[in-house]
Order: structure tokens, then C-alpha cells, then sequence
């Protein structure tokens, strides 16, 4: 793919006007199904606030990248209204973009995202949780376990970070209060939903949400081989196409709806280049790993003996192609 086929691909609107859409639908539809469908039908509403939610989390993503405006604060404001509850804005988009350092992919330490963990890392875990972790590593266990196992990673370290004195992480997550402190009371006062029942569809958002990260990555010598494909969903809209995942971390700046015409375009290409780690659809791989782990817990190459991680800096300040702000490119080392 030519550096000019990627840069006239990730162009756009100044406003992408679909992505606002979407986000106005989404606070809409969770709006709607905890005013009225929550009264007289439950279950349902249940069901409709899960989908709201996943999708929140796919719209914050889709945001981490420079979407829907050029502007990050609007964008920021546009999808932090954290109706999943855990995940602080700032945090997510800080911690993700420094997974799209695809040459670290997979990388117990300088992946943020990886599901390896380093052998002197697991060597020193208590057999439940080293056994916890074999099981979320199958696609059952990460629907089922996914979820808490990465909140409560996740809280803990950044409660760590938060007492060692880090103001961007604290900063991060006093905004995400504000937030919750509109969120909470919507839900019951306004949605008239206890916390506990809210948990559900909260869980169960980010369960759908482990279906596509599941397999999206695998260890490979080379980095463009570590990223999966899959073709076909019915998820797809609720993912944001994201389960083309391979076209997206060469594209990152890239909309969601331009991702199928691309991939569609040069398939046959982009197949070849992600050293075909391919998945027809998510069936298939539920079949071939529902209760087998797809992967080992520890990296099979990476991190056999303790050392540090280096410290990655996500994005830079940087004229591209939408105008003066912050490129989303892969992290570099920094400066000794």
C-alpha cells in the first residue's frame, strides 16, 4: 500500500457527519430504552442498553482517532459521557494509541493491550490466577471472565499511578467523575433502575466488546502478520468495522465507513500483507476456540527475563493531513 493511496484514503470532511449521527443515535437509543422500555420491559431494555453501551465503546474509539471533527476536545465531548461507567476517556484514548505502536504489538510490557503476560511475570501469579487466565483466553472465557479481569487490572494500576502522583491520570479520572456524576442520577432517578440491574447491560457491553478483540492480535516475527481480519459480522456496524482490524492499524486515521470499500478494493492484497491471518467470521472462530485457548498466557518469545518496558509517547504534535494536531502515529521511544 503507497504511502499516497494511505494519505488520500485517510482525507476527510472537516465534520464526518455519519460518525455524529451515530453518536446522537446512541445516546438516544440508551436514553429511550431506560425511560421507556426499562418500566414495562425489562429484559428488553436490558438487552438494548447492552447494545448502546457496546456501542459507546466502539464511537470512543472511533473519537481516540480524530473522529468525528478535527477538533479533540469536540470530540472528546462529543462521546465521554461514560454510560459504560468504567473506562475514563483520557485513559482509553492515552492507552490505546500507544498500542498502535504495531512494531511492540503483542509486547507483555510496551503493549498495553496484549494479553501475553511476561514468564517471570506469570511465574510470580498465584495458581487461581494463572489459571483464570488460561480460561480467558478461550472465546467463552473472555466473554464470561474478559471484563472484570480487565477492570480490576486496570483500576489497580491506575490507582497505583494515581498515589505515585501521576495529574494526568488523576485529571483523567476527575473528568470521568463529572461524567458519572450526570450518568448516575439519569439512570436512578430518571431511568428509576437500581445501580445493581444497571451492572448488566455495563458487563455485558463490554463482553460483546471482548468478541472482537478476542483474536486480534497474535505473536509473529513480523508485526504486519500480528493484526487479524475478519470478514464477515453481523456485528459489524456495533464493532465500527473495526473486525477488518488489520486495515484499520495501517489506516488509523481512516473513518469506519471507509473501511470496507478499502478493504474490499485491494482484499486480495491486504491478505497477503497480514500474512493471511484471517477469520471468515466470528463463528468460525468460536468453533475452533470456545473452550480451547487460542494462545498461550505467557508470550512465546518476548519477555523471558525480567526487564523494563520502554516508555512510548503515542502521539506527536504534527501538521497532517486534516490540519494542525496531534498525528495519530506510531509511538516512538523518547529522547535519552
Amino acid at each position: 500500500m503507497s504511502t499516497r493511496t494511505q494519505l488520500r484514503a485517510g482525507g476527510g470532511a472537516r465534520v464526518e457527519w455519519p460518525t455524529v449521527l451515530l453518536i446522537a443515535a446512541c445516546y438516544a437509543v440508551w436514553a429511550l430504552a431506560g425511560v421507556m422500555l426499562w418500566p414495562a420491559y425489562p429484559i428488553a431494555a436490558l438487552a438494548v442498553l447492552t447494545l448502546a453501551i457496546a456501542m459507546q465503546s466502539s464511537l470512543m474509539h472511533e473519537a481516540a482517532h480524530g473522529h468525528p471533527t478535527r477538533d479533540g476536545r469536540v470530540n472528546e465531548l462529543l462521546v465521554a459521557l461514560p454510560i459504560g461507567l468504567t473506562w475514563p476517556y483520557r485513559r482509553f484514548k492515552s492507552i490505546h494509541l500507544r498500542h498502535h505502536a504495531d512494531e511492540r504489538l503483542t509486547d507483555p510490557l510496551d503493549d498495553p493491550e496484549s494479553y501475553f503476560k511476561a514468564l517471570w511475570q506469570y511465574q510470580a501469579m498465584p495458581v487461581w490466577l494463572q489459571r483464570l487466565l488460561v480460561i480467558n483466553n478461550t472465546m467463552v472465557g473472555r466473554f464470561l471472565l474478559g471484563p472484570l479481569l480487565s477492570n480490576a487490572g486496570f483500576l489497580i494500576g491506575d490507582a497505583k499511578l494515581i498515589a505515585e502522583g501521576d495529574r494526568a491520570v488523576g485529571r483523567a479520572w476527575i473528568h470521568h467523575a463529572l461524567g458519572l456524576a450526570i450518568v448516575l442520577p439519569i439512570i436512578v432517578f430518571v431511568f428509576e433502575m437500581p445501580l445493581w440491574a444497571y451492572l448488566i447491560p455495563a458487563y455485558l457491553g463490554q463482553s460483546i466488546i471482548s468478541i472482537r478483540t478476542y483474536a486480534e492480535h497474535r505473536w509473529s516475527e513480523r508485526p504486519d502478520g500480528r493484526t487479524l481480519i475478519v470478514e464477515h459480522t453481523p456485528l459489524a456496524l456495533l464493532f465500527l468495522n473495526n473486525n477488518l482490524h488489520y486495515v484499520h492499524h495501517k489506516m488509523p486515521s481512516v473513518a469506519w465507513y471507509r473501511l470496507p470499500g478499502l478493504f474490499r478494493e485491494r482484499r486480495e492484497e491486504w491478505l497477503k500483507a497480514n500474512d493471511g491471518y484471517y477469520y471468515p467470521n466470528y463463528l468460525s472462530l468460536l468453533r475452533e476456540f470456545a473452550f480451547q485457548p487460542k494462545q498461550p498466557v505467557v508470550h512465546p518469545v518476548l519477555r523471558r527475563e525480567p526487564e523494563p518496558g520502554r516508555a512510548f509517547r503515542p502521539r506527536v504534535r504534527a501538521q497532517n493531513i486534516h490540519g494542525l494536531g496531534t498525528a495519530p502515529v506510531p509511538a516512538k521511544p523518547p529522547k535519552e
